[in-house]
């Protein structure tokens, strides 16, 4: 059975935290916990405040290995880990880690591999790590970790409903969070439009290889959207990924899609910090979160 959560602000991350974040006190133990980002370039972790998002001190990176088999990257998870855990402020000794990785994860195991080695297809990646970690493990994929960040803290904090985050890089991550609970492994950037993989015609990497102006990509964007709003009617998009820095080259080739469209804030922690939320509702982490806070 697929992991499923629903992780709309929970105890640990409520509107009102949001709201009046710089008056918060410091965060205890029990508010915290780790995340770790697994990338084709980088392997990134870090200690994310549950309450509002953000990480409570500087986030920890090594280079991902060549290759980027189970072999070589779980003893990397072990390093950052380690790392996270020695700080000062950290989370609790037995709190659950939270993985994010680019590949569909059903039952902690990885179904694809993207920018890392093809020996990740049909691997345990749960199992391993929490074995190396002596801790328990919970694996989602890469962007719905963002998506799902981006939805609790970031555009999404004031907003209901069905969300859809669309991140536009290498290729298309989306992620689908309805009310507050992730909907995982859509892998929306692979929707056949017009006899094309989408990804291969409205991705960034698309843009750069074929040296698109801005105005034949929005073209094409405009194309993407509209399908996937003709499909699923979302209460709002949110664009995120490197050319979300851009905005204004691409936003108004956007204006009559007709769903509002925001652009993502969290940016390059999103991952991590989505990979943490991720873990810490999962069952079992809530009620260790209540039991330590009382």
């Amino acid at each position: 059975m697929t992991e499923k959560t629903n992780v709309n602000r929970p105890e640990l991350a409520v509107q009102a935290d949001l709201d009046r974040e710089e008056s918060l006190p410091a965060p205890a133990p029990h508010e915290l916990a780790i995340g770790v980002d697994i990338g084709g370039t980088g392997i990134k972790g870090g200690i994310v405040d549950l309450r509002t998002g953000d990480l409570v001190s500087e986030r920890y990176r090594i280079d991902t290995p060549k290759p980027a088999t189970p072999e070589t990257v779980i003893p990397v998870v072990e390093t950052i880990v380690a790392e996270l855990q020695s700080r000062e402020l950290t989370a609790e000794p037995d709190s659950a880690i939270g993985v994010g990785f680019p590949a569909i994860i059903k039952d902690g195991h990885t179904w694809s591999a993207a920018n890392v080695d093809e020996s990740w297809i049909g691997a345990d990646l749960t199992g391993p790590v929490a074995e190396a970690l002596g801790r328990p493990v919970h694996a989602v994929n890469d962007a719905d970790a963002a998506g799902l960040a981006e939805a609790i803290y970031g555009q999404g904090r004031h907003r209901s409903g069905f969300l859809m985050m669309i991140t536009l890089g290498t290729g298309i991550g989306s992620a689908i969070i309805n009310n507050g609970q992730l909907v995982p492994n859509s892998e929306l950037g692979h929707l056949e439009i017009d006899g094309h993989d989408a990804e291969t015609r409205a991705s960034v990497r698309a843009r750069e290889r074929e040296d698109l102006s801005w105005k034949q990509y929005g073209k094409r964007l405009h194309r993407y959207f509209s399908h996937v709003q003709r499909l699923f009617s979302p209460d709002a998009f949110i664009i995120g990924g490197g050319v979300s820095k851009k905005p204004e080259k691409f936003l108004p080739y956007l204006e009559d899609i007709g769903t509002p469209i925001e652009i993502a804030v969290l940016r390059n922690n999103a991952g991590i910090v989505g990979a943490a939320l991720w873990a810490a509702g999962q069952p079992g982490e809530k009620e260790k979160h209540d039991r330590t806070a009382g």
